[in-house]
């Protein structure tokens, strides 16, 4: 409030709408959370062949780069990341369903900003 004098001038306030609307912004990607959550645990076969098919697209491209010259220790180290997908397949689908709905929503937080 300004004051002058006697007299007391009130100033509009602009400050709770913008409040609320944070508040709503809020609710909204609370909302997109937990769809997301929702949607992972439904499409829980999905999420599972997304996992192996990276999987083995990106052991292949790293045994190749790091073992460019060398093709017994290839095909050794290969046939080793076979046995490791299953082990590798349950601890990744763990850390997609707590970490992706995250990610994800804070990916499109950042997109709908400006």
């Amino acid at each position: 409030m300004l004051t002058s004098r006697k007299k007391t001038i009130a100033v509009p306030k602009r400050l709770p709408k913008l409040e609320e609307e944070a508040r709503i912004e809020q609710e909204r990607l609370r909302d997109v959370l937990v769809l997301l959550e929702h949607m992972v645990e439904r499409e829980e076969t999905t999420v599972k062949l997304i996992i192996d098919r990276l999987y083995d697209v990106g052991a292949v491209n790293l045994i190749n780069k790091k073992f460019p010259s060398q093709p017994r220790k290839r095909r050794v180290i290969k046939s080793l990341a076979r046995m490791l997908k299953p082990a590798v397949k349950v601890y990744v689908l763990r850390w997609v369903k707590r970490n992706c709905p995250r990610l994800v929503t804070n990916w499109l937080q950042r997109k709908v900003r400006f």
